[in-house]
């Protein structure tokens, strides 16, 4: 099973608050595909509504809003649930990610935005404000991509929560993946860094271990693992949820 800390982060509710329907849209799914219970609002007096009937454990929070300064707001989500709060903002000046994180703002990102980012950082946010002390397993050793995570000393791994059995190769090969999560690499660069040799320019190894190894960690939706023709494989959540 998950430990304890990582099932109560998945549990986590975040809240969305910004006025641009597709950006709610596009962070909501990708902040629901990797576990996350997402409410969303579109202003101000909508915000401190759902925060207050929700209790989120963090919102991100848009700065120019219809009714009020997400600056403004955020003294008021803060006293008012005690969230950490993340600013999601195309305002990029120094002056205004200096203004942010004064304010108390945990994080700064500006539009544009990479989703994978977006939800790395809402979980390392998370990981340092929910359950962490409770915890046993030592962070340092997890491996997190999605809702994949394997856990390097123990030798585990889950996806969506539930346990994913792997030979010893195949783990060494997801391990590769995972620690170049976003990068394609190559059959080579795989032979190389899992088994140490090149099997005489043999990489059908590569291609074989590949199949195994999406049996089990893409029998659950969306498939991560993804070939790029002519040049070899790589971890990464399918185009339309980056």
């Amino acid at each position: 099973m998950l430990t304890a800390m990582a099932e109560q982060q998945a549990r986590a509710r975040v809240l969305v608050v910004d006025d641009e329907p597709y950006i709610v849209e596009m962070v909501a799914m990708s902040l629901r595909y990797v576990g996350y219970q997402v409410e969303t609002a579109a202003s101000g007096e909508e915000a401190l509504a759902v925060a207050s009937a929700t209790r989120p454990e963090l919102i991100v929070l848009d700065v120019m809003l219809p009714d009020v300064q997400g600056f403004d707001l955020l003294r008021t989500l803060r006293r008012d649930t005690g969230a950490p709060v993340l600013f999601l903002t195309a305002r990029d000046s120094v002056e205004d990610r200096v203004h942010g994180l004064t304010l108390g703002a945990d994080d700064y990102v500006t539009k544009p935005f990479s989703l994978e980012e977006l939800v790395a950082r809402v979980g390392a946010i998370l990981r340092r404000t929910v359950g962490g002390a409770d915890d046993p397993l030592d962070e340092a050793s997890l491996l997190r991509y999605g809702d994949l995570v394997m856990d390097e000393d123990g030798h585990e791994v889950w996806r969506q929560g539930e346990s994913v059995n792997l030979s010893p190769t195949e783990f060494a090969l997801l391990r590769f993946l995972l620690r170049n999560a976003g990068r394609v690499m190559s059959r080579a660069q795989i032979l190389e860094h899992v088994w140490n040799y090149d099997f005489n320019g043999d990489s059908s190894v590569v291609d074989s271990y590949i199949r195994y190894l999406r049996r089990k960690v893409d029998a659950f939706d969306p498939p991560l693992i993804e070939t790029v023709r002519g040049v070899g494989y790589t971890l990464r959540l399918p185009r339309e949820l980056r």
